[in-house]
């Protein structure tokens, strides 16, 4: 280690001061702030030789540490990776970890309940409020971290949509509303004494996406449904079974707010139902 440089704390926050402007003026979201800057934090911890003096095979070195020290996942790694490529190319100035290949990721295919899972799902709660949040997750394929700010402005009742500002990678869009939920969603609002302009609101503001991540969860082992159940499942739900039902994987992607195609494709891979309906050629030999 640099015993009265990378271990000096002074220098450790005046990059990681650089870090955090740089970020904000680029528009990145406080999460991803945070992200970075634990990642970079980490690296000044371990360097021994000063950012401006650093090379590709230092950062390599730090990589192998991260893998076979730390036991990082590929996707821990292309995050470390990533918050690093960031900081020596556009804090630094000294671009060295752009040619740096990332691990592969882990092909996990997505957590896809059947629907009578998600009914049972949808009825474990006795909360109104809890209920009524899975079915938003579900019956429109919103993110958690979307659906837990919505506000009454965002909703088109009338013909049945809402709008997203600037979801994930700042894009905006519309989303289906089920007819199903406008009807419990009226009904929760007439009856609930707060005005919040917030769905789901708390006497500050909205609801956090962990605290909905535990309503989810909550909800799945009452359900008895013995798979790790969280928000992001009802999402992969609600896009494989829009498949399933023969709706053009376009629209599901357009519906999902996805840039790339290939990302929405990944739920072909999952869906059981559409698999069952191919007949096997042997079966049409003799057709």
């Amino acid at each position: 280690m640099l015993k009265n440089i990378a271990n000096n704390s002074t220098f450790v926050d005046d990059w990681l001061k650089r870090l955090r402007v740089e970020l904000k003026l680029r528009g990145f979201t406080d999460k991803t702030l945070d992200s970075y800057r634990s990642q970079v934090s980490l690296y000044l911890e371990f360097s021994e030789v000063l950012p401006t003096q650093t090379t590709t095979a230092d950062i390599k070195e730090y990589i192998i540490y991260l893998m076979e020290e730390k036991q990082y996942k590929p996707s821990s790694i292309n995050l470390a990776l990533s918050a690093l490529r960031f900081f020596f190319k556009e804090v630094v100035e000294h671009d060295i970890v752009t040619g740096i290949k990332t691990p592969k990721q882990e092909k996990k295919l997505p957590v896809v309940l059947n629907k009578s899972e998600i009914r049972k799902l949808i009825q474990a709660p006795q909360n109104t409020k809890h209920r009524l949040l899975i079915e938003f997750l579900y019956s429109s394929g919103m993110r958690v971290s979307e659906c837990v700010k919505l506000k009454r402005t965002d909703l088109n009742l009338e013909e049945r949509l809402a709008h997203i500002e600037l979801g994930k990678g700042k894009k905006s869009r519309n989303i289906i509303l089920s007819k199903i939920l406008i009807n419990h969603l009226e009904s929760y609002l007439a009856q609930r004494d707060s005005k919040s302009e917030y769905i789901f609101n708390t006497p500050t503001g909205h609801i956090t996406t962990r605290q909905a991540q535990r309503i989810v969860k909550q909800a799945a082992l009452k359900a008895g449904i013995e798979r790790n159940v969280f928000c992001h499942a009802l999402r992969s739900s609600f896009a494989t079974h829009l498949l399933e039902e023969g709706t053009d994987i376009r629209i599901i992607q357009e519906l999902l707010g996805h840039s790339n195609l290939t990302t929405t494709q990944r739920y072909t891979k999952v869906s059981k139902e559409l698999i069952k309906t191919v007949t096997s050629p042997l079966d049409r030999i003799e057709d």
